[in-house]
């Protein structure tokens, strides 16, 4: 491969999701050049080692160039042993995909989080770009974040960073207490509230029939009144969580992806709630929609290699 200051001018980003593996090629100004996908080989790491290299191969022999490799994960890789941890595609845990994927495809390969490439993406050339700092937060089956500061992705060095789905929810109601269990093992945490099974757990906790997030939304926006409860209550949560993120990390933008930020009601109503927890008299921070949607995943990936 080229030295490490000067790059292929070829961008390819791999999207590894629990039900396709998405690959994109992008030129150096964002343009899309191909966009192949295959379905993800469930339970199988080795087949889906060999997908990802062979949409890589597949895309360079369509556009007869070589070009940098960045894929976005389930997960994250561990300091301590370079191998996949915490992904929801338990096949994949334990695997040193970074290292495979090397020595399949003979070049240095950069792997992320799906949250910091999701937040890279957008701060590169979506709704945040321009902005110095930037926090990205995936609102769908769980609750994801990632910070990028100055255009490249905060990890951290336990690679955790921008995890505010697993802190508790902040300034808890006692009807909150101890809160719902997670996955990870404690409870009352943010992924608990916020995510889509979190607000349909919430409704109908309340008394409210078996409704998805999706559904919820569209009722409260009908004028239901236990849709609308629910969706206020998910609201006040969600300004009390990402409050907390302003205080600590000062944020330009925070920008919002997945399912559930397709919720109008979240980008006028949250910020006005930020006035009671913001330790601030003057609140400049932006909550916006993201402008790439679903393509920030495979779009992040693949500008992971934007600085060398």
């Amino acid at each position: 491969m080229t030295n490490s200051t000067v790059l292929p001018r070829l961008r390819i980003g791999v999207d590894l999701g629990g039900t396709k593996i998405e690959a994109i090629a992008l030129d150096p100004a964002g343009g899309v050049l191909v966009r192949p996908r295959m379905p993800t080989p469930a339970g199988d790491a080795a087949a889906t080692v060999d997908a990802i290299v062979a949409l890589v191969k597949r895309i360079e022999a369509q556009l007869g160039e070589t070009g940098t490799v960045g894929v976005a994960t389930p997960g994250a890789v561990s300091p301590a042993t370079g191998k996949l941890r915490n992904s929801n595609s338990t096949c994949l845990n334990g695997l040193p995909l970074q290292g495979l994927l090397e020595d399949r495809l003979e070049r240095p390969v950069r792997l992320a989080n799906d949250a910091n490439c999701f937040a890279l993406s957008e701060a590169t050339d979506g709704a945040g770009a321009g902005a110095r700092v930037v926090f990205g937060v995936i609102l769908g089956t769980g609750v994801g974040g990632g910070i990028v500061v100055d255009g490249r992705p905060v990890v951290g060095p336990h690679g955790i960073a921008g995890e505010w789905g697993h802190n508790p929810l902040p300034w808890p109601e006692d009807s909150e207490r101890p809160g719902p269990a997670c996955y990870c093992g404690r409870r009352g945490c943010i992924e608990t509230f916020l995510s889509g099974p979190g607000l349909a757990a919430d409704y109908a906790q309340a008394g409210g029939t078996g409704l998805t997030a999706e559904a919820i939304a569209a009722a409260a926006e009908a004028g239901d009144p236990a849709a609308t409860a629910a969706l206020d209550r998910y609201i006040d949560r969600l300004a009390r969580s990402s409050a907390t993120v302003v205080n600590v990390l000062d944020p330009d933008v925070v920008v919002l992806g997945g399912g559930l930020s397709n919720i109008a009601a979240l980008y006028d109503t949250a910020p006005r709630r930020w006035n009671g927890f913001v330790f601030s008299d003057l609140i400049a921070t932006r909550l916006i929609s993201a402008l790439h949607g679903d393509s920030s995943g495979v779009r992040g990936a693949a500008w992971l290699w934007n600085h060398a």
